[in-house]
């Protein structure tokens, strides 16, 4: 018998806390609403990524199912412009393919050397598109260099050589 009291005072008991710790819970509580924690991550990340023009600046697109193993064929990729899922989302290319350039890469520094006048402007969305692309797969290429600290320079064939120019420059607008 005395086992069956202590069961039966212990249920009760048991409830009683519960329900205390639940009601605790509300007390002092109250709603914050929304709390802002600052700008969203931003810079150029690591992987093989396509940066194509929009309305709201440049956009990354992972390349996923592309092969390329040369700075020439991310060139080339880049010029082909975005497929047509992403010409729906409203991204476009404004790099046009050069008939004659060479593209090397060594270490934190990219160059591009064009037979003929370099197509865009320096501070532009088709500049910004070409060396964020570029600096993006020379950090893939050598595993040691950081996106952000790649420099990539324009050595056109006509007029004024531009750069050293880094990605950030054209994201951060």
């Amino acid at each position: 018998m005395r086992f069956r009291r202590s069961v039966v005072l212990t249920a009760p008991a048991a409830v009683l806390t519960v329900l205390t710790a639940l009601t605790g819970c509300g007390v002092g509580v109250r709603p914050t609403g929304v709390i802002d924690a600052g700008e969203p991550a931003s810079g150029l990340t690591r992987g093989k990524r396509l940066y194509y023009a929009s309305d709201t600046g440049l956009r990354a697109v992972p390349l996923l199912d592309r092969e390329n193993s040369t700075l020439d064929a991310v060139m080339k990729l880049l010029a082909q412009g975005p497929t047509a899922a992403e010409r729906r989302e409203g991204l476009t290319t404004l790099v046009h393919a050069p008939s004659g350039y060479t593209v090397t890469g060594d270490g934190p520094r990219v160059t591009v050397t064009l037979e003929g006048p370099y197509w865009a402007q320096p501070r532009d969305q088709a500049t910004g598109q070409l060396v964020c692309t570029l600096a993006g797969f020379q950090s893939v290429r050598e595993a040691e260099v950081r996106a952000d600290d790649v420099e990539v320079t324009i050595s056109p064939g006509e007029g004024p050589e531009l750069g050293p120019l880094r990605c950030a420059e054209y994201l951060d607008r």
